[in-house]
């Protein structure tokens, strides 16, 4: 285990905004354990404090290359590559005054960041830190983007990057991220953008603090008045982009991210969807630290154990709970490789209801067959009542299937049935089974 960290003493730091232009003074200031990354705007009447958090990003700022805070019409803008540093350091707790509303972009990267705390010291608190390890794998997408995590003892970025540009070509970069590995191969990647983009960018209010020598402008050709710090710079800066937006959970991460094109839009929609699993697991009792496999916990592998079904036509990826005879939680992770969706509204692929019913028929039926004296059996279908479809779901969603007892024999039962996402029921049903040989 280890403590949660703040920094020795305070630190200034001034610049100008990468995207308004602005000139900004900022300082780096020591904060208690628990407290989290907090931003005071001192330049306005109140002195507001903006958490950087989950709850408080601002989901449009996503869309135009940046990531923003805010809260009550007050904001903060581009705030990943300084939470990259400080999650790169691991420290947890800052306070940061600043006197306008956009941290200052410095060179682009997380570089001078790092230095400036570097050399003022860490100072660690009495407190653990305390990680969410991933627990069941969470995907998202977007047009040809997506990004998934899966469970992991540590935290491991895979990113592959994919222009369509004769000099910013496709390359891979996988790196377990350490304090170490953060110094050495993340925080000095500058930031990006494509010479044709750079008009449209100032156009839409954006880049008026960009420079060639805090942007890297790339041409068809190279890179424009400047040099590359590593060959595959792009790719580092995108990982750590990641990693400053992963820093608005409020919590260490562990688990394995596997990136395809993802920017700061999808990024968002992964945490979206790692937060709803993390409070999930807060409301179930179940431990945030590294989680340990419980009993109630059926991987694919035991529940092929249970089930006849096999692929293309099972429906559950695993039981994260079992209370034998009284409820059981099944998740089924929505993908484009999803047979189903080559034909159902090719172009605007949408899960068939039907199949819908049939993961939560699973779930229950496994279930039902988990006791040792119905191994071996099937759980045929008896009658399906009561079914309602509330909402759409669509490739990228994590299905949650909950099913409860409403009346269980021998050979026969009743359950009804719940599937879920992001917390709310897309769809529900009375599933009768009938045990036979």
């Amino acid at each position: 285990m280890s403590k949660q960290l703040t920094i020795e003493k305070a630190i200034r730091l001034q610049g100008v905004g990468l995207h308004t232009g602005k000139e900004v003074s900022m300082v780096l200031k020591p904060a208690a354990e628990d407290t989290g990354i907090n931003f005071i705007r001192t330049d306005l009447s109140g002195k507001p404090v903006i958490k950087a958090s989950l709850e408080n990003c601002l989901p449009q700022s996503v869309e135009l290359r940046r990531t923003s805070i805010g809260k009550d019409g007050v904001q903060i803008h581009t705030i990943e590559h300084l939470l990259a540093g400080l999650a790169g350091l691991g420290i947890d707790n800052l306070v940061v005054e600043i006197d306008n509303d956009e941290v200052p972009g410095l060179d682009g990267s997380s570089l001078s960041f790092v230095e400036a705390i570097n050399k003022v010291g860490v100072r660690e608190l009495e407190k653990e830190r305390r990680y969410f390890a991933v627990k069941d794998p969470v995907f998202a997408e977007e047009n040809q983007s997506s990004i998934m995590i899966f469970p992991s003892s540590d935290l491991k970025i895979s990113y592959t990057l994919d222009y369509n540009h004769p000099y910013l070509q496709s390359g891979f970069l996988e790196v377990s991220v350490t304090a170490d590995s953060f110094r050495s191969e993340i925080m000095s990647a500058r930031t990006f953008c494509l010479q044709e983009e750079s008009e449209e960018l100032k156009s839409q209010g954006l880049g008026r603090g960009a420079t060639y020598e805090n942007t890297l402008v790339v041409s068809k050709t190279g890179v424009i008045k400047n040099k590359l710090r590593f060959q595959d710079e792009f790719i580092r800066h995108k990982i750590l982009d990641l990693l400053g937006d992963l820093y608005l959970l409020c919590q260490p991460l562990k688990g394995h991210i596997v990136a395809l094109k993802s920017g700061h839009s999808l990024n968002f929609k992964l945490m979206k969807k790692i937060d709803q699993q993390r409070k999930r697991y807060a409301l179930s009792g179940i431990n945030i630290t590294y989680p340990k496999k419980e009993p109630s916990e059926l991987d694919i592998n035991e529940i092929m154990k249970i089930l006849p079904h096999r692929q293309p036509f099972l429906f559950v990826d695993k039981i994260i709970s079992l209370e034998k005879g009284k409820r059981i939680v099944g998740v089924k992770n929505v993908t484009m490789n999803d047979y189903f969706f080559k034909g159902h509204f090719p172009g605007k692929p949408v899960m068939p209801g039907v199949i819908i019913i049939e993961a939560m028929a699973q779930v229950g039926g496994v279930m039902m067959l988990s006791p040792e004296e119905n191994r071996g059996k099937i759980a045929y279908f008896m009658a399906i009542n009561n079914a309602k479809f509330r909402k759409t779901v669509l490739p990228g969603d994590q299905l949650i299937l909950d099913i409860e007892v409403v009346k269980i024999k021998s050979k026969t039962g009743v359950v009804h049935g719940k599937a879920l996402v992001e917390g709310k029921v897309v769809a529900e049903a009375d599933l009768m089974f009938a045990l036979g040989e």
